[in-house]
C-alpha cells in the first residue's frame, strides 16, 4: 500500500499575482470594472471572512490529522515519484489441502453410499451368474430330452449364488413348447421343481445333474394344435363342460365329404394316461341319410326324416320300395295295401305321407339292404362306391381318427403321474405330479 502523499493547503492569494503573470487589463490598458468611479467589490466582504474557520478552531478533525500523518524517515517519498511495480501475490498465507467432492459428507452418508454401491454390484453379478445357469440348463435339457425347441428354465430365490455355493435351489421351474406325445402334441409341459439338490462334487461349476425330491405342473393339449394335427378329416374341437370335448367338420369317404359330429369324454386311464371315450358319432350324408357305426338298432345307415318325408312326392323312388318283398315285409304294410298304391299314385301318397309310414322308413338299415339289393339303393340316389365304404368305417376306426388320449413318459427314476384332467377353453389341461424324480446324475 502506498503511503499518502502530503496535500498543501491551498493558498488565498490571487492567482495572478503570482510573479511573472499578466494582468489581462494591464495588457488591453483598460481599467478593473470595479475600479471605476470607486466602486467597490462586492465580493471582498464575503471573502474577507471564511465561515468555516471557526468550525475549524473548535476541532482539528480527521481530515487535518490525516494530511499530517507523521510518515517515518526514509519513507518520504518526493513528491511525483510512484513506488517500484511489484507483481500481485495470489497465493494465500499457508499451503490449504485441496479436498474432495465427498469431503464435506457425512461418515454415516459415505458408510451408507458405499453399501449400496456395493450391494448394487454383488446383484449384478448374481443376476449374471443366474441368467448364465438358465441357459446352460436350457440347452443342456434340450440335448438330454432330444426337444423340438429350447426350453424356458427361470430359478427362482435370491440370492443364487448363495444356492448354487449350498448346492440346493430352492425351485426351479422349465417350461416346454412343442412336446411330441403320441398322435398329438402337447402345447406346452410346464413344469415346477422345489428344494433341486445339484450333483456338484468339484464345486458349482461342475454340475453333473440334480435331484428332484418334489415336482408339480400341468399339461397343456390345445385345440388349436388338434385341429392343426388332425386336420387331415378337417375336424374342429371344442371343448363342452369339464370334461367333454365336441368334434364337428367334415371326413372324406369315398369321394364324398360327409359332415362328421362326435362327442368324446376325456378321463384318465390310470396314473399315467388320458382316455378319450367317443360316443355320439354320426356321418351325414347331405340331407339324403345319416351312417352312425355300429350294430345296433339305431345304427347303421338310415333315412333322414326329411328324405323319407320326401317320398311321398317321389312317386319312382316309393315304387322301387314297394316292389321288394323284403322291404315291404320291414315297413310292415299290408299286401293289400302295396297294390293297391302301385295301382293308384293317389293311394301311394297317402300311405307313404302316413307318420307310420316315414316312421318305419326311417328305421330301415340300408346297409343290408345295400348288400341284398344294391340297385334298390343307387335308385335311392346312393353312391354304390359310398355304400362300400362305409361298412369299413366301423366304431374303433372312427374313434381312433378322434383320439386325444397320450401317456406320460418313464422317468429314469422315480414316480410320475396324472393327478387331475380338465377341459378348458384353450383346450385340455392336465396336472402331473412327481416325485424322487432327476435329471443326469444325481449322486
Amino acid at each position: 500500500m502506498r503511503t499518502p502523499h502530503h496535500i498543501p493547503t491551498h493558498s488565498s492569494a490571487n492567482p495572478y499575482d503570482e510573479p511573472g503573470a499578466a494582468n489581462l487589463y494591464d495588457e488591453r490598458g483598460a481599467t478593473h470594472p470595479y475600479d471605476e468611479r470607486g466602486a467597490a467589490n462586492p465580493y471582498d466582504e464575503l471573502g474577507a471572512a471564511n465561515p468555516y474557520d471557526e468550525l475549524g478552531a473548535l476541532d482539528d478533525g480527521p481530515l487535518e490529522e490525516f494530511l499530517h500523518e507523521d510518515v517515518p524517515e526514509g519513507d518520504i517519498q518526493e513528491e511525483g515519484q510512484d513506488d517500484p511495480w511489484v507483481a500481485p501475490n495470489h497465493r494465500r498465507s499457508g499451503r490449504r489441502r485441496r479436498r474432495g467432492r465427498f469431503a464435506g459428507l457425512p461418515l454415516a452418508l459415505k458408510a451408507v453410499v458405499a453399501v449400496v454401491v456395493l450391494a448394487a454390484f454383488l446383484t449384478l453379478a448374481d443376476r449374471w451368474a443366474l441368467l448364465y445357469a438358465e441357459h446352460r440348463a436350457a440347452s443342456a435339457l434340450e440335448d438330454r430330452l432330444k426337444l423340438n425347441a429350447a426350453p424356458e428354465v427361470e430359478i427362482d430365490g435370491f440370492p443364487f449364488l448363495t444356492q448354487l455355493a449350498d448346492g440346493r435351489l430352492h425351485s426351479v421351474k422349465v417350461t416346454v413348447p412343442d412336446v411330441a406325445a403320441d398322435r398329438v402334441s402337447l402345447a406346452k409341459v410346464t413344469a415346477t421343481a422345489h428344494d433341486v439338490r445339484l450333483n456338484a462334487p468339484d464345486g458349482p461349476t461342475s454340475v453333473r445333474g440334480a435331484g428332484i425330491p418334489r415336482l408339480d405342473g400341468d399339461v397343456l393339449l390345445s385345440f388349436d394344435d388338434l385341429n392343426r394335427e388332425l386336420g387331415a378329416s378337417q375336424v374342429t374341437f371344442t371343448g363342452h363342460g369339464d370334461d367333454r370335448v365336441l368334434a364337428r367338420g367334415t371326413l372324406p369317404v369315398a369321394g364324398h365329404d360327409l359332415r362328421l359330429r362326435a362327442d368324446a369324454r376325456i378321463g384318465r386311464d390310470g396314473d399315467r394316461s388320458i382316455a378319450t371315450h367317443i360316443g355320439g358319432m354320426r356321418l351325414d350324408i347331405g340331407d339324403l341319410a345319416t351312417y352312425r357305426p355300429g350294430t345296433g338298432a339305431t345304427e347303421g345307415l338310415h333315412l333322414t326324416r326329411s328324405s323319407a318325408a320326401r317320398l311321398t312326392h317321389e312317386t319312382a323312388k316309393a315304387k322301387a320300395l314297394f316292389a321288394v318283398p323284403a322291404v315291404v315285409r320291414r315297413l310292415g304294410v299290408p299286401d293289400s295295401a302295396v297294390r293297391q298304391a302301385l295301382r293308384s299314385d293317389a293311394e301311394l301318397a297317402r300311405v307313404t305321407g302316413s307318420p307310420r309310414f316315414i316312421h318305419r322308413a326311417m328305421r330301415l338299415n340300408l346297409i343290408d339292404l345295400a348288400l341284398e339289393h344294391p340297385a334298390l339303393l343307387k335308385r335311392l340316389g346312393f353312391d354304390p362306391s359310398l355304400l362300400d365304404a362305409l361298412p369299413r368305417l366301423t366304431r374303433p376306426v372312427l374313434a381312433d381318427r378322434l383320439s386325444l388320449g397320450f401317456s406320460l413318459p418313464t422317468p429314469q427314476s422315480g414316480e410320475l403321474r396324472l393327478r387331475d384332467v380338465r377341459v378348458e377353453k384353450d383346450g385340455i389341461r392336465v396336472r402331473i405330479e412327481g416325485s424322487g424324480l432327476a435329471v443326469g446324475s444325481s449322486r
